[in-house]
């Protein structure tokens, strides 16, 4: 049940992310969860992977070589979807920093229970 709920408020946060960031387009809510997942999944995969091969990268710069990652993968994920669209690196850049904003509000709501 946990599960749903966090790609849900995922969903939610890249739909109010397409709203508030200019240059990001999604065509609705369903469109946002499969992007949620799919940016999700790539962040599992290929950004685990890519933050391995980067450590010693991502030491040196206490983390934005992460945050450039995750934006890549947002990137990734607006090449394979046509119903999520960023106009570039910035947009998703903005994305991906408005996203975090939103996750960490619902965060503070929900009262975060490991």
């Amino acid at each position: 049940m946990r599960l749903i709920i966090e790609i849900l408020l995922m969903g939610l946060a890249v739909f109010i992310g397409a709203k508030l960031v200019p240059g990001v387009t999604v065509d609705g809510y369903g469109s946002a969860i499969i992007a949620a997942v799919l940016i999700a999944l790539a962040n599992a995969t290929i950004g685990f992977i890519l933050r391995l091969l980067t450590f010693p990268v991502n030491f040196l710069t206490l983390g934005l070589m992460s945050f450039i990652i995750t934006v890549l993968m947002i990137l990734l994920v607006d090449n394979m979807m046509t119903s999520f669209n960023t106009t570039g690196f910035l947009a998703a850049a903005f994305l991906a920093i408005v996203v975090a904003l939103i996750k960490a509000i619902f965060g503070a709501i929900a009262g975060e229970k490991e």
